[in-house]
Parts: C-alpha cells; structure tokens; sequence
C-alpha cells in the first residue's frame, strides 16, 4: 500500500469534544509521525497540529471521523507524490 506524507491541522472549539477527539486519535495512532497539542487558553480553544503518514484512506478516515465531531475543525494537507 502506497502512503503520503501531509499535515492534519485541527481546532477544537468546544472543550467538551476534547475527551472524543482524543479517542479518535488513539485510534490512528500509527498513522502519527508527530504531534504537537497547544491549549489556547486567551481564545478558549485547543490546536493540534499532526504530521502524518499513511494511504489516503486512513487519513481520510481520520480526518472524517474528527470533522463529525461538534465544535472541532479540521484541514488536512498531503504530499502529491506517493
């Protein structure tokens, strides 16, 4: 299976989602070449900035599951080379 490499940019506004973004995330751990959590705590939101590795399946999974979940945004850019 081919993967690219991208970067998964996510915002959650409402804190009550924090609990629901993290288990996503363990989820899609192997996909993580890297991650940085920041709490915003001036504007009250958290941003999670993630480096990622895998098929365009799995991120899209990833990124799908995390864009249904209320008050959390997420943008995703990857890599056009395989």
């Amino acid at each position: 299976m081919e993967t690219r490499i991208g970067i998964v940019g996510i915002v959650v506004e409402d804190l009550a989602s924090a609990e629901q973004v993290n288990a996503i995330l363990h989820d899609h751990a192997s996909l993580f070449v890297g991650r940085m959590g920041i709490p915003y705590r001036k504007r009250g939101v958290s941003i999670i900035a993630l480096i990622v590795d895998g098929s365009n399946d799995e991120i899209s999974a990833l990124t799908g599951k995390l864009g249904r979940v209320p008050g959390v945004t997420v943008k995703s850019m990857m890599t056009k080379n395989k």
